[in-house]
């Protein structure tokens, strides 16, 4: 089985895709592993507090299915992590990131995260 990095909304992923559509330039991808946890807030006023809705963003799920544009794939020739090994890091990362940003987005965000922590259920 071949793997691909992915990149979907503002979240990375390990996959193997599962369909090619080439007339909408897209592919069904099953995810494997998380690269990066998707960013929290509203994407349209990054870094903001002061939105209508600071969204809490999850990461994709362990053999959720997803279309990906087939721009944001990318061969991954690294050894696949397990999932929840790898959430956990993706998780860990983007909370230290924020740790040090020290922003009220930041502070927000990690709150959002901490929530997110307890539904995934690792250490």
């Amino acid at each position: 089985m071949s793997l691909e990095r992915a990149v979907y909304k503002t979240g990375k992923y390990v996959c193997e895709r599962l369909e090619t559509d080439e007339s909408n330039r897209r592919a069904l991808i099953k995810v494997r592993a998380v690269l990066k946890h998707p960013t929290q807030g509203d994407l349209h006023n990054p870094k903001q507090v002061d939105v209508p809705l600071f969204h809490e963003r999850k990461a994709l799920a362990e053999f959720e299915k997803m279309w990906v544009p087939l721009s944001t794939l990318r061969p991954f020739d690294e050894e696949c992590p397990s999932y929840l090994d790898s959430l956990e890091h993706a998780w860990n990362t983007q909370y230290e990131q924020l740790e040090e940003d020290g922003s009220d987005w930041a502070k927000k965000s990690q709150q959002n995260l901490i929530e997110l922590r307890n539904e995934y259920r690792f250490s």
